[in-house]
């Protein structure tokens, strides 16, 4: 080996291609039709087109039961995969869903007919790894809470159709006001869309928790309200209520599931213990105690990391449930999440290191977790500080992001309490391991690592 170079490790790869699963079947999912492939030994016609109609579906997984098919791969597509997927795991097939990089298209095989066939002989083999899929009852609540932030995201539109008609009319209430949708901002706008147009008067309608005056508030609410956009401005304030309504509604929805499910834990004999601070409540919060219903089904509260909200707690533990089995270790999530270096390694040496390119829900939400961790005073405040001072503020976030990571699958994995040491525990650790590792290398190279005495 070439001195300098980092061992890598040693690993034997199989020369032999025994079948590992012997019943499988390969299916290629379209929007209107579906191409099933089977062991040529299990039917006349190994490969079959069926429909993309219910009736369709369970005769595919009617013909796929009778030729001894036990597991099946296909290809994440869109969603039409989905009713494909429930249909025969309600006929108890092993569904493999497969993402469509991990199966690309080789030299000759352009058809659907050819494609479920490659997908069939990959499966036999042991060469397609299946994307996670939750259990069947946190994927209900996964969809119940997508659906509420979908509902969010579209009344958020709103939120800037609202401001638009509001900077048409030179009216800048965004401008003394942090949130145009809060309390003084809604009572400036729904007292103009009644008819009042006096400045004074709609700034009197300021809450005492505004930190602009009464008089900026006015002179902000100097403007042309042409009846056009007064018109725009009315649409888009309905079109706000009515998400807002389909939220709370989701919300009664997601709370009355929750109560459905089964509790990990004692609640009587192992109580939630208090927050570890009382926050305002955000317009986007849940409409109930989210937090003691997360504790309830996972066993552990992972609102206790630094961060972590009561609403980021139960989109979590939707998006990834409360068994860590899936994967073997915390550094198996982590790559799963895409929050850990992607190394690229040729001729022995690291050509590149970015995380993977990946719509996991759970990493985008652990790096806005991250970002609030700016200002905190706690250990992990301190470890996105330095993390970021490090490497850039990109990386940093990513960084932080890992190591919310690892904590929440320690915690679910093992069960165990998170305790913050605090920001000034945490510099005084990171400081003796610093000092360690100076005399350690002084030491190597024959030198004594000698404190200067304190400075007044």
């Amino acid at each position: 080996m070439t001195k300098g170079k980092k061992k890598q490790k040693w690993i034997q790869v199989r020369e032999d291609m025994p079948p590992i699963n012997r019943n499988a079947g390969g299916i290629d999912v379209g929007a209107t039709e579906m191409w099933v492939s089977v062991p040529p030994d299990r039917d006349a016609e190994p490969v079959q087109q069926y429909g993309a109609f219910t009736r369709d579906l369970y005769a595919m997984a009617d013909w796929l039961k009778r030729c001894g098919i036990e597991t099946v791969a296909m290809e994440s597509t869109g969603v039409y995969w989905i009713p494909v997927f429930q249909v025969l795991e309600e006929r108890g097939i092993d569904v493999l869903l497969v993402n469509a990089r991990y199966a690309k298209n080789v030299s000759g095989r352009k058809t659907d007919m050819l494609d479920c066939q490659w997908l069939r002989t990959l499966h036999t083999y042991g060469l397609l790894a299946g994307s996670f899929q939750p259990s069947a009852e946190i994927g209900v609540l996964r969809s119940y809470l997508r659906q509420r932030q979908m509902l969010i995201d579209s009344a958020a539109t709103h939120i800037q159709h609202m401001q638009k008609a509001l900077t048409q009319m030179n009216l800048q209430l965004a401008h003394v006001l942090s949130d145009v949708t809060g309390t003084t901002g809604m009572r400036i706008i729904r007292d103009i869309l009644k008819g009042e147009r006096d400045p004074k008067r709609l700034a009197g309608l300021r809450d005492v928790r505004t930190k602009s005056d009464e008089e900026t508030i006015a002179k902000a609410l100097e403007g042309n309200y042409r009846p056009e956009h007064v018109f725009a401005l009315k649409q888009a304030v309905e079109l706000f209520d009515v998400y807002q309504q389909k939220i709370s509604d989701c919300d009664q929805q997601i709370a009355g599931y929750l109560r459905t499910l089964e509790s990990k834990i004692n609640i009587q004999a192992q109580p939630l213990k208090p927050a570890r601070e009382k926050k305002k409540k955000r317009r986007n919060a849940p409409g109930f105690d989210c937090r003691h219903e997360a504790y309830r089904i996972s066993g552990v509260d992972l609102t206790q990391i630094d961060s972590i909200s009561e609403s980021a707690a139960l989109t979590i533990l939707s998006e990834i449930g409360a068994d860590m089995s899936p994967w073997k270790t915390e550094k198996h999530f982590a790559s799963w999440l895409t929050v850990c270096p992607n190394n690229k390694i040729t001729g022995g040496k690291i050509f590149q290191r970015q995380t993977r390119k990946s719509a996991n829900r759970v990493r985008e939400l652990l790096c806005i977790c991250a970002q609030s961790l700016i200002n905190s005073k706690s250990a992990l405040g301190a470890f996105c500080r330095r993390m970021c001072s490090r490497l850039g503020p990109q990386k940093g976030i990513v960084a932080t992001a890992h190591k919310l990571a690892l904590l929440i699958y320690r915690l679910l994995k093992f069960g165990k309490d998170y305790v913050d040491i605090g920001e000034e525990a945490y510099e005084r650790q990171y400081k003796e391991r610093v000092v360690k590792n100076l005399a350690r290398k002084a030491k190597q190279f024959g030198f004594q690592l000698v404190l200067s005495p304190a400075t007044p």
